[in-house]
């Protein structure tokens, strides 16, 4: 019996895995396609202009890296203090409004970075490094709270009581118990944000401008106004050795973070604050003010002029700015934004849950080369963030001509380049609910005969799809204020929401700034949407990720 039951289930799960192979396919064709063709042309052709080994022997070039690794160290430390007081309120506290809460602190990470950078502009004029060190902190404390107080809302308060009961101190508690317990997710969270903080774009050229430059802006200047193609590339080989540092960093964390939360049932460990933990709470509620001061100064910013408070920027968005400063209105701009946005985001979900659904069968597989394999595969997929995107976007002009239809021109090629950006954002909140889903449920179904597709509709997708909501309406806001590649690709006559913002703002004019302010402002208004429609769907398992 032992054997014909196990015949009975090789049999699906060879077929399923079979299955599972042929999709995982299309992931691996569009990445190689989109991004890793792109790419390698581009480093190719620096090399093949000569010059960069002079680019590398430069000693500006290093003093490049290093301030984009100190502003990026400096944006993680800072996050990671302010993260911790909210990880704690998420996890542990149990008062009325945490809903609320949970929806605000997403909200800074799915603003667009133009938006921070004109927010921060206005609240902050002339900061400097500071500035650009507390933007790029402003946008991923919620990575920090949000992976970390995963993790700490499985931790058993007992052993912590326990602690307490022996004599320890509150902070000694903490310091000796909590805290080694939470390190795979402080590290996972670190590593993200340093990816991020490393790679940033907008945030670096709003508030940046020409005096301070990271390696992401100088690629764009090099490629852009300066056509330095050997420059651009050797630099992209710098942040690209940072960058494959960072992944990997971030990929053992999350293995163990991943391994920490399933080691430990889910328990309710939320409860009224006691004692000292007010003054934890008190801080949450500090650095949640400090979060939100940004965006309420933009709002007042944009409806603030000259002679008092005014809707003129709103007004002004049926038009093309002061001066003919855009080639369309800005509502057709905003159009444009949710046309491509949309098209991004669809791609992103096809692209992303098939290879989710690969990197599960691979780590679940009997085979230690296929497990090796999948956790490589899932890595990989977090490389389009670390890449710069400016790259990405003069590689597709540089490469795409080659293919049967010409596609540099076509208006899917700002979707493509934003999809990029989103698949590994979708990978990183499916997965963690598709490794979530009993094995044997779906060799059940598999044994009475289901074919893999049936298994999916039937098992699978029930217990994934308020992720796949979640992650599509994700994926959607990040598309929408997407602005790297975007700035680079999109059309004079067809420019998104956050290019014609960043084209208005560097005009002169004051009905020119109010109007990109005003964008900005509706911009953030979906924004918030977007996040609260995001916790109310978004399945628990999803938030041991860093999204």
């Amino acid at each position: 019996m032992a054997r014909v039951a196990g015949g009975l289930t090789s049999r699906p799960g060879l077929r399923r895995a079979t299955a599972v192979g042929a999709l995982g396919v299309l992931p691996v064709v569009f990445l190689g396609l989109f991004f890793a063709w792109p790419v390698v042309a581009i480093i190719r052709l620096g090399f093949s202009d000569g010059g960069v080994a002079e680019t590398l022997a430069d000693a500006s070039t290093w003093r490049l890296a290093a301030f984009t690794v100190v502003q990026a160290l400096g944006a993680t430390v800072v996050a990671l203090v302010a993260g911790f007081p909210l990880a704690f309120l998420l996890a542990r506290v149990r008062l009325p409004g945490i809903a609320v809460v949970r929806t605000l602190v997403l909200v800074p990470f799915v603003l667009p970075t133009v938006v921070v950078g004109l927010a921060f502009r206005a609240l902050w004029p002339d900061s400097g490094v500071l500035g650009i060190v507390v933007a790029n902190a402003f946008f991923n404390v919620a990575v920090v709270a949000r992976t970390v107080g995963g993790l700490w809302s499985h931790l058993d308060r007992r052993v912590e009581d326990a602690a307490r009961s022996l004599g320890a101190s509150r902070f000694r508690a903490f310091r000796t118990v909590t805290l080694p317990a939470l390190l795979p997710a402080v590290s996972a969270s670190a590593a993200v944000v340093f990816l991020f903080c490393a790679t940033s774009f907008g945030v670096v050229l709003m508030l940046g401008g020409n005096r301070y430059r990271t390696l992401e802006t100088e690629i764009y200047l090099r490629t852009v106004n300066l056509l330095d193609l050997s420059g651009a590339a050797a630099l992209s080989l710098v942040q690209l050795v940072a960058v494959v540092a960072a992944l990997v960093v971030g990929a053992v964390a999350r293995r163990r973070n991943e391994a920490a939360a399933q080691l430990r049932a889910a328990r309710h460990t939320a409860r009224r604050p006691e004692g000292g933990e007010w003054g934890v709470v008190a801080a949450a509620a500090v650095v949640l003010a400090l979060l939100l001061t940004p965006i309420v100064a933009l709002l007042v910013r944009s409806l603030s002029g000259r002679d008092g408070w005014t809707l003129d920027g709103y007004r002004a968005l049926s038009g093309s700015g002061e001066n003919g400063a855009l080639n369309v209105t800005g509502w057709d701009a905003a159009l444009n934004s949710l046309r491509t946005a949309s098209d991004a985001t669809m791609l992103a979900l096809v692209v992303g849950v098939l290879a989710a659904v690969t990197v599960v069968v691979l780590r679940r597989s009997p085979s230690r080369a296929a497990r090796t394999t999948g956790e490589l595969t899932d890595a990989a997929l977090m490389l389009p963030l670390g890449v710069s995107a400016v790259t990405v976007g003069f590689g597709y002009l540089v490469t795409l001509g080659d293919l049967p239809w010409d596609l540099r021109t076509s208006p899917l090629l700002v979707p493509f380049a934003q999809a990029l950006v989103i698949i590994p954002m979708v990978v990183r909140l499916v997965l963690p609910v598709l490794r979530s889903v009993d094995e044997r449920l779906r060799q059940a179904a598999a044994t009475l005969g289901a074919s893999p597709a049936r298994v999916w509709r039937e098992v699978d997708f029930p217990l994934v799809a308020r992720s796949l909501i979640a992650a599509a309406a994700f994926g959607y806001v990040v598309a929408l204020g997407e602005f790297g590649a975007t700035s680079f690709l999109a059309r004079p006559d067809a420019p998104t929401l956050p290019v014609a913002v960043a084209d208005l703002i560097n005009r002169p004019g004051e009905l020119n700034h109010l109007m990109a302010y005003a964008g900005c402002a509706l911009l953030m208004a979906v924004t918030v949407f977007v996040a609260a429609l995001i916790e109310s769907v978004r399945a628990p398992h999803a938030r041991l990720g860093e999204f």
